[in-house]
């Protein structure tokens, strides 16, 4: 009852989640757009302060936006704010954090001969990374490097290729992505926190009181917002992740996690520069290009042992009797890999599976001979080789039994 009670949680926080971030995503998208989209106003608008606008036409009418470049001549009662959308996805996100990965620890934070091998000590672990990655972004964001963006953004870059290749030694792969993603979410939501909400209370209570505004905070709130919109598509990236595991099961997943990730930032900077009226199209076919070297990089370098091994095998032309060795070990292998499914595979991945604090079959999967193995070996084999599956290695698979399921998965 109690992990059917878990998973409606998870259900109801996932779902919220991804509402919250949608809302999110389109206003910091939309708001970043219209900065970058307002143009010269004529001059009888200029006159009452207005700094840029323009027309766009949705929902069945033509709407009028403005600009101004203080304030109206006279402030009005009803100011929409944009700030709950931030707060409602960090704070959902966090709950599907401890739901998932810290009332399941040994599940699905803890990794295999990973560095941390308590529950406990993961938890622990996990909040620290996320604390402190957001108290070095904050000095980061304090220093001179903040003038300068190429500079900023590589000193970023240090910073979160050093967090992926931390989290992938202190978790499981698959929480060491959505860690990296959960830090770069905090950063945003922190941005919003301590940045901008700030700056935005103190700009609305200086120009209603018709005194200068703070122009200082107002430029470091917009350059906060700046970096949210570049942020986005990689942690978005990181939190979908989860559902391949032929990427964070790969031997460099850390590695590739950056990669992937940059060139997802990389490409939004062609639709910023686009909405300035500056057309780029190399950027977008160069991150585009990028992905895919990627992906066939990973997919050259994702080898196994059993791979390597049979690179060096014997090539000599088979005698009767080895032929009928061949087959025996053949048979052996296959009862070897029964019998190791049946062990470390069909108690979670059953139709009503036997382990505890798994109501139903993890990703609907349901394992429980070598056929239904061999139908899912897609996703099962990078989930074996990165030490991901089983889940916390609760019944101790060995190497030489890793090794067996391995072998006999890629001679299918």
């Amino acid at each position: 009852m109690a992990d059917l009670i878990l998973e409606w949680l998870n259900l109801a926080f996932r779902w919220f989640h991804v509402v919250a971030a949608i809302a999110w995503i389109g206003a910091s998208f939309y708001f970043i757009w219209l900065d970058l989209s307002l143009r010269e106003p004529p001059e009888w608008k200029k006159e009452k302060g207005v700094k840029g606008d323009l027309w766009a036409i949705h929902g069945g009418g033509i709407y009028e936006v403005a600009k101004y470049q203080v304030r109206p001549e006279v402030m009005p009662q009803k100011l929409h704010w944009f700030k709950w959308e931030a707060y409602s996805t960090w704070l959902s996100g966090s709950c599907l954090l401890i739901l998932m990965y810290y009332f399941q620890a040994q599940s699905y934070l803890v990794g295999y001969q990973t560095w941390i091998q308590s529950p406990g000590t993961a938890i622990v672990a996990s909040i620290l990374f996320i604390a402190c990655a957001q108290i070095i972004y904050e000095i980061l964001l304090r220093t001179p490097l903040v003038k300068k963006g190429l500079v900023f953004a590589i000193a970023l870059l240090c910073v979160i290729t050093f967090a992926s290749w931390l989290a992938h030694h202190l978790f499981s792969a698959r929480a060491a992505f959505l860690h990296v993603g959960a830090m770069i979410a905090t950063w945003m939501a922190g941005n919003v926190v301590w940045g901008i909400m700030p700056a935005q209370r103190k700009f609305v209570a200086a120009v209603s009181a018709h005194e200068p505004p703070p122009i200082k905070e107002m430029l470091f709130a917009k350059l906060r917002s700046t970096h949210n919109n570049y942020l986005t598509l990689p942690v978005i990236f990181c939190m979908i992740s989860n559902h391949y595991s032929f990427v964070y099961g790969h031997p460099y997943s850390w590695l590739g996690l950056v990669a992937i990730g940059s060139l997802l930032a990389w490409g939004r900077h062609f639709f910023n520069l686009k909405h300035l009226g500056l057309k780029k199209p190399s950027i977008l076919i160069s991150s585009f290009l990028g992905l895919v070297l990627v992906a066939i990089i990973m997919t050259c370098t994702n080898k196994s042992p059993s791979q390597t091994t049979d690179e060096h095998a014997d090539l000599t032309t088979p005698t009767v009797a080895t032929q009928q060795n061949a087959e025996q070990e053949k048979i052996q292998q296959q009862q070897q890999a029964l019998q190791i499914v049946g062990v470390h595979c069909a108690g979670c991945h059953s139709q009503h599976p036997t382990q505890v604090g798994f109501p139903a079959p993890p990703a609907g999967l349901i394992i429980n001979d070598l056929a239904q193995l061999n139908l899912v070996k897609i996703r099962a084999l990078p989930a074996l080789k990165s030490g991901y599956m089983p889940l916390g290695n609760l019944h101790q698979m060995s190497e030489l039994e890793r090794k067996t399921l391995i072998t006999w998965m890629e001679s299918q």
